[in-house]
This record gives C-alpha cells, sequence and structure tokens, in this order.
C-alpha cells in the first residue's frame, strides 16, 4: 500500500489596503465589510471568532499596521498601511 503524501495549499489572504500606520481590528472588520456595525464587530471579536496573525483576539481596540493579518470564518485578511492618501 502507497501513501500519497498531501500538502495544504498556502491561501492567499485578501489585502485590505488602508490609510494611515494602523487600524483597530474593530474598524478593520467593518471596513473589510464583514460588519456594518461596531456592536456586530464587538460580539464576533468578544466571541473569539478572530484570529489576529494566526492567534485568537477577543481586543476590538487591538492595533493592526503593515503587515497584520486578521482570519474570520476560515478568510485571512491582510493588512495594507500607506502614509498619506490612497490613490
Amino acid at each position: 500500500m502507497k501513501i500519497k503524501k498531501v500538502t495544504a495549499k498556502k491561501r492567499e489572504p485578501k489585502i485590505l489596503n488602508i490609510s494611515g500606520k494602523n487600524i483597530p481590528l474593530d474598524g478593520a472588520l467593518k471596513f473589510a465589510g464583514i460588519v456594518s456595525t461596531g456592536g456586530q464587530a464587538k460580539i464576533i471579536i468578544q466571541a473569539g471568532e478572530v484570529k489576529v496573525n494566526g492567534e485568537i483576539c477577543d481586543k476590538r481596540t487591538k492595533k493592526l499596521a503593515n503587515g497584520d493579518s486578521f482570519e474570520f470564518e476560515n478568510i485571512l485578511y491582510e493588512v495594507c498601511a500607506h502614509e498619506g492618501e490612497l490613490i
């Protein structure tokens, strides 16, 4: 019996382009269109449904900076911060 080695595909993140140095986690969820209100963001964050950089985060004001990632419902998002205005 042969055993076939299975390798997991690397997930490509959805890029979240923001202006400025950082964005709070609850704001990132709204900006990404995952939730429509801060109250909804608070509920899913405090329920432990969001991972930041691979670890569950229950702090809605957690600041995300350039290169940070967050995950909700198996969808990965990466923050890309730009100084000044986005074109």
